[in-house]
């Protein structure tokens, strides 16, 4: 296997496009299988951007994820407001979360959570420090999906690029933000191998056409077309990408336009599933398809047949979260008589939300900062009240779990 480390002379060209297919590109694609006679790409093709696809092959799909979704808004608007908020603040956060894992970087998970909450009103007891570059990433997502009515823009889009790199730098690399990549050093290509026998997996249209991109492809978003709103997101994604227009940030900003065709497809000011999540699930996947659909024609089908069964996967995942909100809203209107101070409470949903695991003695007195005799009694009077139960042996060694909450697959296990 040959290694897929950038040599030297490649690395002033490589660090400016790390986010067409995400940065682990280099790791992941080497087994891609290298095509013979690749082609032009799909935007030096005369009649680019005219994508098509086959809408008979699609129709079963597109029926599928359409029903998921109405589905599952429809269990949603079961939920009071305050749970409704709970279980959009958990598919947000895996959303921000995920996005950005698939171009390598990996976000505070409690950082994220704080800052949607923040802005969300929802109260998830205690906050985490703020993150300047975390909260950036959250403004665009709440922006695409909360303000998904409103029309999208050149300076939209570059805002959204800019909130994703505060410092004006992609880790040490002094990067452009807030404006389309000039190309300066060279065309923006995603390569991997040696010098020698390096191979471009996609180069994007140069620099000097942007303008003229953007504009078409703007135009494209907010005017009607024929296409229903699911495949526009798909479509979206992938022009989008297409283009490339920024120096660094292009995967998560192009997830972020799919996000916003989405919700304006929902009609939902905020998002019950994550389609970021279950593309980093699937990440192997997505470069494949991503790869073959940039050198196959303007026939798109497979990237539409492909994004189309992800949505589907990921409205489904989204099913079993919500699951798990109902159970916790179920929990505490059982619980509404028991008269429990602040700390229990706070204390009471982090378990719900957080554990796989049976509560002990030390847990509870990590989770409600008191010491462990302090949190021995609390716990027992808490099975006293019929909010927790035993689930192991007495004393100090004893595990707890909610009342009437199924336990996680291997909860038992308490060590």
């Amino acid at each position: 296997m040959e290694s897929c480390a950038p040599a030297d002379a490649l690395k002033t060209r490589m660090r400016r496009l790390p986010t067409l297919f995400a940065a682990q590109y280099a790791v992941n694609m080497w087994h891609i299988r290298r095509m013979d006679t690749p082609g032009p790409w799909i935007w030096q093709r005369p009649d680019w951007p005219a994508l098509r696809y086959d809408a008979g092959a699609l129709a079963g799909r597109l029926a599928d994820a359409s029903r998921a979704i109405g589905r599952l808004h429809g269990r949603v608007a079961t939920l009071h407001g305050g749970d409704r908020d709970r279980a959009a603040l958990s598919a947000l956060t895996e959303d921000v979360l995920k996005s950005s894992a698939i171009e390598g970087e990996r976000l505070d998970v409690d950082a994220v959570r704080s800052s949607l909450a923040r802005r969300l009103g929802v109260d998830i007891g205690g906050q985490a420090r703020v993150d300047r570059h975390v909260d950036g990433v959250v403004e665009m997502t709440l922006d695409a999906t909360r303000n998904a009515a409103a029309p999208l823009t050149a300076a939209r889009l570059q805002a959204w690029q800019a909130a994703l790199f505060p410092t004006g730098r992609s880790g040490l690399v002094e990067i452009g933000v807030g404006r389309w990549r000039d190309d300066a050093d060279g065309p923006m290509q995603v390569v991997s191998g040696p010098i020698g026998r390096q191979r471009v997996h996609f180069q994007a249209p140069p620099a000097d056409r942007l303008d003229a991109e953007m504009a078409r492809f703007l135009a494209w978003c907010e005017a009607p077309t024929d296409a229903p709103a699911l495949l526009k997101a798909g479509l979206a994604h992938l022009w989008f990408v297409t283009v490339h227009p920024f120096e660094d940030g292009n995967g998560r900003v192009a997830r972020a336009v799919g996000d916003l065709m989405l919700s304006r497809a929902d009609g939902e000011p905020y998002r019950y599933y994550s389609v970021s999540s279950q593309i980093q699930a699937e990440r192997d996947d997505y470069y494949r398809i991503l790869e073959r659909t940039q050198r196959d024609g303007l026939d798109v089908t497979a990237w539409l047949a492909w994004f189309l069964d992800c949505l589907l996967r990921a409205v489904r995942r989204s099913d079993d979260e919500l699951d798990r909100v109902l159970v916790k809203a179920m929990f505490w209107q059982r619980m509404a008589h028991v008269p429990l101070s602040e700390r229990q409470v706070k204390a009471l949903n982090k378990v719900l939300d957080e554990f796989e695991q049976p509560l002990t003695n030390r847990k509870w007195a990590a989770l409600t900062r008191t010491s462990s005799d302090t949190a021995l009694r609390d716990l027992r009077a808490l099975v006293d009240a019929g909010v927790l139960e035993r689930t192991g042996a007495g004393g100090r060694s004893a595990a707890y779990w909610p009342v009437g909450v199924p336990m996680p697959a291997g909860g038992r296990d308490s060590r």
